[in-house]
């Protein structure tokens, strides 16, 4: 049997989901091969934590990438609001307070980013690039470039708590995902979004509010990178200045490597949450196997220049795929015509 005609094979082909499934499948096997701890009760536990603090950021900057633009401060934000929270912990002695605290910073830090685009028609490259040092700088202007302790012990099982054999972390990453989930399919505003990061001149002319649903976006963005920021201080028990150096291309990779085009419009939850679990068993895997970390960062490299490659690739693969269409239904015209 051809294996090409085979009526799976083609699925898989056909499935940008099915492919990344069946590649995250095969990175696990070859780890759990290489690393016989890799399948352990608490590596598996761990490396869901981890990937979760990616993947609550992770749903967020992909309802960004949707729109067609991106966010490059995250990983300062992750700093912003962990200070913020433990700020007011401290101070007030209430979780509640302290993650009330940082998801109002999330609001303020998303709209500045979103009105820098929307309004001031800044590239959003170049915009949140900028916002990244300020957020940064302003951290350790803040602090004194010194970790501020959390003084309510109670604080610290907000991630790493959990309920019955789950995570807290993972069960607030899951709660993300059916949310975006939903949204992205089931609403008139997922629909917008796709709409927009499509084609925003034609979104624009149909009368929809494309730069109101960007600034929204941005504040959803940030208010979810602030989160993930949050746990990762309650995991720490403490908030440091240099909280997330480097986060933005770890949750940027994840998201374009899980299907999400870079160009907006084009992309799915399911991809982008298998792109995360790909990533984060990646990293998980180099370190049971005691790689450098410098070798890490390469590797990460590697993965972002990939995952854009593939996303060109995928993208000229659905160009030719229209254009063929086109022909042919001109050729079908041409025949009725003649006939």
């Amino acid at each position: 049997m051809n294996i090409k005609n085979n009526k799976l094979f083609v699925m898989i082909k056909q499935s940008d989901v099915l492919v990344l499934a069946l590649a995250f499948i095969i990175l696990c096997v070859i780890i759990s091969i290489l690393s016989p701890s890799f399948l352990t009760e608490r590596n598996i536990m761990n490396t869901l934590r981890q990937i979760s603090l990616t993947a609550i950021c992770g749903f967020g900057m992909m309802l960004i990438i949707l729109v067609g633009e991106i966010d490059l401060s995250v990983g300062s934000q992750q700093a912003v609001a962990g200070i913020s929270s433990i700020v007011v912990l401290n101070t007030t002695g209430s979780i509640v307070l302290a993650v009330v605290a940082g998801l109002l910073c999330g609001i303020v830090v998303g709209a500045i980013n979103g009105l820098l685009v929307t309004t001031f028609k800044i590239n959003s490259l170049i915009a949140t690039l900028g916002t990244l040092a300020i957020w940064r700088g302003a951290s350790m202007v803040f602090t004194g470039a010194v970790s501020i302790q959390s003084q309510v012990p109670a604080f610290q099982t907000l991630a790493t708590g959990f309920v019955g054999p789950i995570p807290n972390a993972v069960i607030v990453a899951g709660i993300l995902y059916g949310v975006t989930f939903f949204v992205l399919n089931h609403t008139t505003f997922g629909r917008q979004i796709y709409a927009i990061g499509g084609n925003p001149n034609a979104s624009k002319l149909a009368g929809l509010p494309v730069n109101k649903i960007k600034l929204i976006v941005f504040i959803i963005g940030s208010m979810a990178t602030m989160l993930s920021g949050i746990m990762l201080a309650s995991r720490m028990a403490s908030a440091q200045p240099t909280a997330g150096t480097g986060f933005e291309m770890t949750v940027i990779s994840a998201v374009i490597l899980g299907g999400i085009s870079l160009s907006g419009g084009v992309g799915s939850v399911n991809g982008a949450l298998l792109g995360m679990l790909i990533l984060g068993v990646l990293q998980n895997g180099l370190t049971l196997l005691d790689v450098s970390s410098f070798w890490q960062d390469i590797t990460r490299g590697i993965v972002i220049i990939l995952a854009v490659y593939i996303d060109i690739v995928r993208k000229g693969s659905v160009a030719n795929k229209l254009v063929a269409e086109q022909k042919k239904k001109q050729q079908q015209k041409c025949t009725i015509e003649r006939a």
